[in-house]
């Protein structure tokens, strides 16, 4: 009973500082933001540069884990602001979209699997999924089930820990996997990997902030979060 409390009173205390050292033109300190694998190490570094454009005092300290372990920091009050592949359903949460993703499926460039391909081959295929918790593993099984697919159909021959991994597994032929395209542009450009269509199938999802609901955010994350979400809804960069 005490505990949140005393955490709401520390915070006013923060802000009251905040507020008081402030000139209301300069912002400084330290954001320590968490994110899951695909958006931290494609969107979040992005961001984080932008935003030190605009406000060079800023340091960032990123932690980077899957999203069912980022939104449990959020939960118990060890992070203000985290960005997942997911909406992960619990109370005292708010989800605010971020970007769109698409994932698509890939395979090592000397596959011998064609370009396109139903949800009966790719079931014969040896299969590289993520791991339980990833926001990516979550949204593909949540996606084949709402085309009428069923994720438990998949030829799974390996369960990785990260992006980077499945990636790299991918490319050694280990078997082939869904992954974000946004992490794999690269590749996909330089022919390490290959793009297979599944018939039928579209893999759409979509990036989002979380935050706890019962917390205020201190002027640090408000204006990192009003900025960003201003930048991606300018015409610009849609």
């Amino acid at each position: 009973m005490l505990y949140p409390r005393a955490l709401s009173i520390l915070e006013d205390i923060d802000k009251l500082i905040e507020e008081i050292s402030s000139t209301g033109k300069s912002i400084s300190g330290k954001l320590l933001i968490g994110a899951s694998t695909i958006p931290g190490a494609y969107i979040l570094p992005k961001l984080a540069a932008s935003f030190k454009t605009r406000y060079p005092d800023i340091s960032f300290e990123l932690r980077i884990s899957d999203s069912t372990k980022i939104v449990q920091s959020i939960k118990n009050n060890e992070l203000f602001i985290g960005i997942v592949g997911a909406e992960i359903a619990s109370k005292g949460l708010n989800y605010i979209p971020l970007a769109a993703d698409e994932l698509i499926l890939v395979a090592a460039k000397d596959n011998p699997v064609p370009g396109k391909i139903t949800f009966d081959n790719l079931c014969g295929l040896p299969f590289i999924m993520r791991e339980t918790g990833s926001g990516t593993k979550r949204s593909i099984e949540s996606l084949l089930e709402q085309q009428q697919f069923s994720a438990n159909r998949l030829n799974i021959c390996a369960t990785l820990g990260s992006s980077s991994a499945v990636k790299e597994a991918t490319k050694a032929d280990l078997g082939v996997s869904i992954i974000s395209r946004c992490g794999v542009q690269d590749e996909l450009a330089m022919g390490r990997l290959k793009e297979i269509q599944v018939e039928n199938l579209t893999m759409q999802r979509a990036f989002f902030f979380v935050t706890s609901t019962k917390r205020t955010l201190p002027r640090i994350y408000a204006e990192f979060l009003k900025q960003t979400l201003d930048e991606v809804s300018s015409p610009h960069n849609r």
